[in-house]
């Protein structure tokens, strides 16, 4: 098909649908998706059902793809993403445009994770997992030692979860999605429970709940601990999720992908850093005043948990968010006042704001979890965040996570050893 060239009066031609997908090194299906977001522009042929594309605007695409799969940025050497689905910016941060704080206190962990993979919001969604997987995942943890942490447990039942699905490597949208509304709690129900006569039914918080503790819940709870999963549900390019990116960029089906985010997750600059704040704080109430604890932490050379970060030069919203709420439950106020001690008697040193990690401290050490508690819900959250990065990486070129290596070993060739 041509259009009329305005720079030559010649026609131009345009690209039909297979041609533009062969330049851009994706499936046809793929170039309706960049058109769906945005990135292309297209034009129905007359009479036909196809449709076709401008060759500048395909070869455009074409080059900032190859740029991104190279490493390359605008701001320098570091690996940039192009993503719509979190946006971090002046001590705030946005799902899909949303105030990601705003979502949390009004909707469900479900709804915000629905909102995060379709854009839509689906009021009153519950995640429920068929019994065969479950089953499965339960057998697959229950077989592990009791010290096992609960990073290890999720991912054996995520892998057991994906030897039960014959379908997981089907990565078109609507099966991704199928994965994710049951993966999730079937992570959730194959972990060991806390209390026993728990019935494993209404929102995933409820059931989560009875994971982490034996404490009876009232619903100022389990809304904190709801709110939390909504909050902690993504965070951008954080190291987890980079690595499922990569995963996804490879093709790895969601499972193995998921499992590529909790491998990371255990680091203790990631998902383990709320534990670090659990234990702190737990010293803090049974020494009565945060400055001797501060204190033995700062002669040890180790950085106080639970506060700053480095996307906050201010105060972190999902921490002012949760602090706010925990306000409400009168079993949380010696945490919170403890709290409060560590981040007033840091300050006279650093001034640093508590970051999420101590809000999620407070809310564990108040309602008897173990210090690993903050580490599951963080994983728990993050998982409805790393399927959709996971959904978003699949519409692009395959393999274009693929950074160059500076090599700077010694000079080739060498004697053999």
């Amino acid at each position: 098909m041509r259009d009329q060239d305005p720079s030559t009066g010649h026609a131009a031609r345009r690209l039909t649908t297979k041609e533009a997908a062969e330049l851009l090194g994706v499936k046809p299906e793929t170039v309706y998706a960049y058109v769906s977001r945005g990135q292309l522009s297209s034009r129905r042929v007359p009479g036909g059902r196809g449709s076709t594309f401008e060759v500048k605007e395909v070869e455009a695409l074409a080059r900032r793809n190859r740029r991104e799969s190279s490493g390359s940025s605008p701001s320098g050497g570091e690996l940039s993403v192009r993503t719509r689905i979190t946006l971090i910016e002046a001590d705030r941060y946005f799902f899909r445009g949303v105030d990601a704080t705003e979502l949390a206190t009004h909707h469900s962990y479900e709804e915000v994770a629905e909102w995060l993979w379709t854009g839509r919001l689906h009021p009153g969604m519950v995640f429920t997992a068929p019994e065969a997987p479950v089953a499965l995942a339960r057998r697959a943890v229950d077989t592990l030692p009791e010290h096992t942490g609960p990073t290890d447990r999720l991912r054996v039942a995520a892998i057991a979860a994906a030897v039960a699905d014959p379908l997981r490597f089907d990565l078109s949208e609507d099966a991704v999605l199928g994965t994710a509304r049951t993966l999730i709690p079937t992570l959730v129900a194959a972990l060991p429970p806390a209390r026993r006569g728990h019935r494993d039914e209404g929102p995933l918080a409820h059931r989560l709940w009875a994971r982490l503790t034996g404490v009876d819940p009232d619903e100022a709870s389990l809304r904190v601990l709801d709110t939390a999963l909504a909050l902690l549900v993504d965070h951008d390019l954080a190291a987890s999720t980079l690595a499922v990116r990569v995963a996804a960029s490879a093709r790895a089906h969601a499972y193995a992908a998921v499992s590529a985010g909790l491998g990371v997750l255990e680091g203790p600059l990631h998902g383990a850093a709320s534990g670090l704040a659990h234990r702190l704080l737990h010293d803090v109430l049974d020494e009565g005043n945060a400055a001797p604890v501060i204190a033995e932490e700062l002669r040890a050379g180790r950085r106080i948990p639970g506060l700053g970060h480095r996307l906050y030069p201010g105060e972190d919203p999902r921490a002012r968010v949760l602090f706010g709420l925990l306000e409400e439950i009168p079993r949380a106020a010696p945490a919170l006042a403890a709290a409060r001690d560590i981040v007033a008697t840091t300050a006279r040193h650093t001034p640093l704001h508590a970051n999420v990690d101590l809000a999620l401290a407070v809310l564990t050490t108040s309602s008897g979890m173990p210090s690993t508690a903050g580490e599951t819900i963080f994983a728990v959250a993050r998982t409805a965040g790393w399927i959709a990065h996971a959904l978003e990486e699949y519409g692009e070129r395959p393999l274009r996570m693929r950074p160059s290596g500076h090599y700077v070993g010694p000079k080739p060739p060498q004697p053999l050893p």
